[in-house]
């Protein structure tokens, strides 16, 4: 099998969002070199938490190294954010990356495919989007607000509470609604 490798260079636009019930949500990023081509992937809700902090400190570190940048901004629209149909992912994500280009004043979010029984590592796929530091910063103030629409978390146990009532070890495992 042939590995799968695409750079999208550069980034029209970028997002994370959920589609499903909380608790059983699926969740994408999806990456626009153009309007016709369009990278969508599977994430995991915590690969969603991580690089969105994996995003803030990396950034942080790029400004420290490189001072005299003007600061990426935060700022989104929020209908631009919704995930685009057709949602047709190529892969689901095992691993991802960040890597600055000073020249072009870029950060690289990799994508790896995850390594699944009969796949060789050199066989995963793998996607490069090239983001404006704006646009990073964007998805991960963004990515944040995805993964906090969904479960409420029990302030006993930090667990994710069903709406048909919550499991709790800190209570001994009596439900409670």
């Amino acid at each position: 099998m042939a590995r799968t490798e695409i750079d999208v260079n550069p980034v029209y636009h970028i997002t994370i969002d959920a589609i499903g019930k909380p608790g059983q949500r699926v969740f994408y990023i999806q990456g626009w070199q153009s309007d016709t081509q369009i990278i969508t992937l599977i994430l995991e809700k915590a690969q969603v938490q991580t690089l969105a902090m994996g995003i803030e400190q990396f950034l942080a570190e790029v400004q420290q190294k490189y001072p005299d940048l003007i600061e990426a901004s935060a700022e989104y629209d929020e209908d631009k954010m919704k995930i685009s149909p057709p949602v047709d992912p190529l892969y689901r994500v095992g691993e991802l990356g960040l890597a600055y280009d000073a020249d072009q004043d870029r950060l690289v979010l990799v994508a790896r495919e995850i390594l699944t029984e009969g796949v060789e590592p050199e066989e995963a796929g793998l996607v490069r989007f090239w983001c404006t530091r704006s646009q990073m910063r964007a998805l991960a103030t963004w990515g944040i607000s995805v993964t906090n629409r969904g479960r409420p978390i029990c302030p006993q146990c930090g667990e994710p509470m069903d709406p048909e009532g919550h499991f709790c070890p800190k209570k001994n495992g009596h439900n409670r609604h």
